[in-house]
């Protein structure tokens, strides 16, 4: 509790210095340094760039790096060169809301991509806010991100620097539950969840949803994402008679876990979300894992005409690692971030105001494009327009998309 109390003190006078700085320098020729006389504006990265979930994370600060060299490229805003600075947040909120206050520490950032975990942006959000600094995630889907703690009920948005390119939970997990109730046929589902934020409302809005359609929820069970080893609950999944089980939580834990469940002799799917879409749950689940099932945001990147661009310029680029599950959603972040930096420079005769960062995050609420994931706006909550989902199952040895669309109701 102390300290997160010193972090945000640590975060709000980091602010208040920015303020003092910034107001009155941009107009008067402060530019910052881009080597070319110009304005450099700097876009953050927060995603774990390093551990477990990594590969996801070097997707996401890739895809972004290639909309600002795109950017850059096609002299998207006069005058203006844009650049990216990554942090790793390893995936814990502690890490996530210190790297927020370096951010809003840089005067030359003016939007932030990320992060991958709802957990570590609910450690992010005041800080942001509080500088007015915009932050689109690609990959966020807990509904209170955006809709408040009582989104069911009573929607309130919490803060509105906040924005998203991916679809919630609120979705995905009925979308789930639908596909395994009236397509997959099961009607008898062990529920588990690794106690995160993310994992714990994703499982809560599948169950909801699957009793809704009649399905009895056998057994539920939390695990504890620091461990691999599962014998436990996968006994008890075995003993329960379930057809399926659902996890809410991500591939490093749903990997194993759908190994051990198998191994019980309980041949039955693990059906999870999009944290756990990722080539290294099939790798960690075995050869076992024919049949899984996993829903995540949007359509596949390679089937949209939408998409060849990024993905033919992502192979040119040379990087190293996947774009990843959210690699499309990320570059789309980084262009609503480039996209209302435009706005703002050409609304104030071609150079950023003084409180360049407020303008931004208000502007953002307005950007409306085609991207590469398909047509990009943000609702009233900062929410994405576009709702679309996906269902993968294992085959092969690979995922393949088995059924697109969105939540009926």
């Amino acid at each position: 509790m102390r300290q997160r109390s010193l972090i945000a003190i640590t975060a709000a006078l980091a602010a208040g210095a920015l303020t003092l700085t910034a107001c009155g320098s941009r107009d008067s020729g402060d530019k910052g340094n881009s080597g070319s006389g110009g304005t450099t504006v700097t876009i953050g990265v927060d995603a774990p760039l390093t551990g477990d979930l990594s590969a996801l994370g070097q997707g996401i600060k890739n895809s972004v790096d290639l909309a600002v060299k795109n950017a850059n490229k096609q002299k998207l805003v006069d005058g203006v060169t844009f650049k990216i600075e990554a942090k790793d947040d390893q995936a814990q909120p502690s890490s996530g809301q210190q790297n927020a206050s370096s951010l809003v520490a840089d005067k030359n950032v003016m939007g932030v991509v990320g992060p991958l975990n709802s957990s570590v942006a609910e450690s992010m959000q005041k800080v942001f806010d509080d500088a007015k600094l915009v932050e689109v995630s690609p990959a966020n889907t807990n509904p209170a991100l955006t809709q408040g703690t009582n989104w069911q009920t009573t929607k309130a948005r919490p803060f509105k620097s906040y924005f998203r390119t991916a679809t919630t939970d609120a979705i995905q997990g009925p979308f789930a539950a639908e596909y395994v109730y009236n397509t997959a046929k099961k009607k008898k589902v062990f529920v588990i969840d690794d106690k995160k934020t993310y994992g714990a409302g994703l499982a809560a809005t599948f169950t909801a949803e699957f009793k809704k359609l009649g399905g009895t929820v056998v057994g539920t069970q939390h695990i504890n994402p620091d461990t691999k080893d599962f014998s436990s609950v996968a006994t008890q999944v075995k003993n329960s008679g379930a057809e399926a089980v659902y996890y809410g939580g991500e591939y490093p834990q749903a990997g194993p876990l759908s190994k051990q469940i198998k191994s019980t002799g309980a041949k039955i799917p693990l059906v999870g979300g999009d944290g756990i879409f990722d080539p290294t749950f099939i790798k960690l689940a075995g050869a076992n894992a024919t049949g899984d099932l996993a829903t995540s945001v949007g359509a596949p990147v390679e089937t949209l005409d939408s998409a060849k661009k990024f993905v033919a310029d992502y192979k040119a680029g040379g990087y190293s690692e996947e774009y990843g599950a959210y690699g499309g959603y990320s570059y789309d972040s980084a262009w609503a971030i480039i996209q209302a930096v435009k706005k703002v420079v050409d609304d104030n005769n071609g150079k950023l105001p003084s409180d360049a960062r407020a303008k931004i995050t208000a502007a953002m609420q307005g950007v409306s494009f085609d991207g590469v994931t398909g047509k990009v706006s943000f609702d009233q909550y900062g929410d994405a327009t576009n709702k679309q989902l996906t269902v993968y199952a294992v085959k092969n040895g690979a995922w393949a998309a088995v059924k697109s669309g969105t939540f009926t109701g």
